[in-house]
């Protein structure tokens, strides 16, 4: 992969939980596991009514250099949008080049 195409500065994070120190109660939230350069494409107008035909929330596609610990229980931060990780696709060639996400938008809970 050309890295021209990774224009993109991204952040992924992970969930964690914090503990009220006063009522002892779990909170969720999220901590920044690395900042990447990627590539984030939303899908076009036949790859959307693709997904949308067989019931799929994948909305876009983020390829990052190849890193390994990255799954579906991240997700990515990319200007004012969080986009959840629906699965990870290594390239073809090696698998150990690129990582193809086929992500969601939406709000992660955790």
């Amino acid at each position: 992969m050309r890295s021209g195409k990774l224009r993109h500065k991204v952040t992924i994070q992970r969930p964690d939980y914090t503990q009220d120190p006063v009522t002892g109660e779990m909170t969720p939230s999220w901590i920044e596991v690395t900042k990447a350069w990627a590539s984030v494409e939303p899908l076009s107008a036949r790859e959307f009514i693709a997904a949308a035909a067989t019931q799929s929330k994948v909305s876009a596609r983020i390829v990052i250099r190849y890193r390994a610990g990255i799954d579906a229980t991240l997700r990515i931060l990319h200007r004012d949008k969080i986009y959840n990780i629906e699965g990870v696709l290594s390239d073809k060639d090696s698998g150990l080049e690129y990582l193809t996400l086929p992500c969601s938008e939406g709000v992660n809970n955790g």
